[in-house]
């Protein structure tokens, strides 16, 4: 597999550097990175806004389980312990794997208990796709269509307004 799309998010510490710590920990895949932006918390209300970007990944010899790999060892290494109980809680930081495409530009489908491609619930989270258009405006969800589309649903029209672009902040594709 050669291409991923993640998704990055921190609401917990320092938000900022927990992100510009993701893309450090991804340094030698990552080829680039869409803008941050401050949203508000999903599925758990209690609890601080995030901050969120995306990145585009590049690595000829990566695996989905890899792309998995990487990403538990991006949110380790920022401390992120998960909560049973609150599967939406914050978190110092989270790498989601959102989609992967082959060599030959095919979307990698898959479905079993440690990853499911592409990501389940990323077609119905604004703070996914926004960024995901910073990269790729013409950027095509395997399963889902044209991103484009996604959000002119009125659920994520209203997600996507209240996602308040950071262009104070920035993150880099290299160290």
């Amino acid at each position: 597999m050669t291409r991923a799309v993640l998704s990055l998010g921190s609401n917990m510490g320092d938000r900022y550097a927990h992100l510009r710590a993701a893309v450090g920990c991804l340094a030698d895949t990552v080829v680039l990175t869409s803008g941050v932006y401050e949203t508000p918390p999903w599925g758990d209300a209690e609890q601080p806004a995030y901050l969120n970007a995306v990145v585009m990944a590049v690595d000829p010899g990566a695996d989905p389980l890899v792309w998995l790999r990487r990403a538990q060892a991006c949110e380790a290494a920022a401390g992120r312990v998960r909560d049973p109980a609150r599967r939406f809680g914050p978190r110092t930081l989270d790498v989601d794997v959102i989609a992967v495409w082959t060599d030959d530009d095919v979307p990698v489908l898959r479905a079993d208990p440690d990853l499911t491609l592409p990501h389940p619930r990323a077609a119905q989270r604004a703070f996914v796709l926004k960024p995901w258009l910073d990269l790729q405006p013409y950027a095509q969800f395997p399963g889902h269509g044209a991103v484009t589309d996604l959000l002119t649903t009125p659920e994520l029209t209203a997600q996507a307004q209240a996602l308040r672009p950071r262009t104070d902040l920035t993150l880099e594709s290299t160290p």
